[in-house]
């Protein structure tokens, strides 16, 4: 397995190739992203709707399907962000999105056979770039293109994000070596690999650790999280979920899609593909399967070939070298920190929060689940799968 297969990089992981600021949409989309860039004032309103429904619809089915990759994922940025504002920036969500909305939407998605809301990528790994492009991605030198509100507690929720994903691109580039060299049955490379996959943990778990410097709890529950659910398994939208107006193939059915969440992140569930961590039957292992066919397709295609061609787990355990176990099952507890970790911030972030906000409900995950108990099951069932 090569990263540049899957089109990722050792120095950004799943971070797009490109930075979004260097990124120009055609002329078409002038009033799109005047009222993006203008989101913030839009939703102070109380009446973003009213703006949002003025807007012309750019008739992207044909542009959406020829155009460079990187226009389509600048586009889906905006887009995205635009849908969740109408949907959530009033007191009550509406039962419809506008065909103006809901065409585009649909087709930028379907370019990127994605589904047409916010996704993880977009609110992350396409949504950022350096202010000095003469250094690196680091929290001191990234910036967040699109936003809501605005401010620095959304701004520092993204940017850490954006820092964990790429520091995660050494995780990836050595899961792939890790598939060859376990096939070679060279121990000492393996063990090589496994312990600078430990030290690349470390400094992803630094820059998690951070997330309160600029986060508060209480404005990310009421100022940040309202605006990233989706239409799925949420008490303020009809059961079946969001109709979207104009678009023939959906026949004018509600369409019950789940919300932008961090367990769209592709880094976990590459991890546990490479080291052969399994999680029993659970609503929340229902929901992740699920949450897959979320991610962008390259992702996707990353993990399922993980998964496949890794023998990683086989390999050591019959190796003789408690070394190499050793580096192996530390890495394998770096994964259970790090859903430990996610578990305490969700504790402090959402679960101890309280609101009357519409569907912001402290008890389930903007991917419409209730997240605690199975946060903690699947931490649990990934430290107890150690090789020994």
């Amino acid at each position: 397995m090569q990263l540049s297969d899957y089109g990722l990089t050792r120095e950004r992981g799943y971070l797009s190739h490109f930075e979004i600021d260097a990124i120009t949409l055609p002329s078409r989309f002038a009033g799109v992203l005047q009222a993006a860039g203008n989101l913030s004032a839009l939703l102070t309103t109380g009446r973003v709707r009213h703006f949002l429904d003025q807007l012309a619809d750019p008739v992207l089915e044909d542009w959406a399907q020829e155009a460079a990759e990187e226009e389509v994922r600048t586009a889906m940025v905006h887009y995205s962000f635009l849908v969740q504002a109408y949907v959530w920036g009033e007191s009550e969500p509406p039962a419809h999105l506008p065909a103006n909305l809901a065409r585009p939407m649909v087709a930028i998605s379907d370019r990127l056979d994605q589904a047409p809301l916010l996704p993880y990528s977009g609110y992350v790994l396409d949504n950022w770039y350096r202010l000095d492009k003469s250094d690196g991605i680091r929290l001191d030198n990234i910036a967040m293109q699109q936003n809501f509100l605005g401010g620095v507690d959304e701004n520092w929720f993204v940017l850490v994000h954006v820092a964990i994903e790429a520091e995660a691109g050494v995780l990836l580039d050595n899961a792939a070596k890790l598939v060859t060299v376990a096939r070679q049955d060279d121990a000492a490379e393996a063990e090589r690999l496994l312990v600078e996959m430990d030290a690349a943990w470390e400094r992803i778990y630094g820059h998690f650790a951070r997330m309160p410097e600029q986060c508060d709890p209480y404005c990310y529950f009421h100022r940040v999280r309202p605006y990233i659910h989706g239409w799925a398994n949420n008490p303020a939208l009809p059961a079946g979920g969001l109709v979207y107006e104009g678009v023939e193939k959906l026949g004018n059915q509600p369409q019950a899609l789940r919300g932008q969440t961090g367990s769209q992140s592709s880094i976990v569930p590459a991890m546990d593909a490479l080291l052969g961590v399994g999680h029993s039957d659970d609503p929340l292992k229902h929901f992740l399967t699920e949450l897959h066919q979320y991610r962008p397709v390259q992702h996707r295609r990353f993990i399922e070939d993980l998964a496949v061609k890794s023998t990683l787990r086989e390999f050591v355990a019959g190796s003789g070298s408690q070394s190499l176990k050793d580096a192996f099952n530390a890495c394998l507890e770096q994964g259970a920190r790090f859903r430990t970790r996610h578990l305490e911030y969700a504790a402090s972030y959402i679960n101890k929060q309280a609101g009357s906000i519409p569907g912001n409900d402290p008890d389930v995950g903007t991917g419409g689940t209730p997240f605690m108990k199975y946060l903690k099951k699947h931490r649990d069932e990934n430290r107890a799968q150690v090789v020994t």
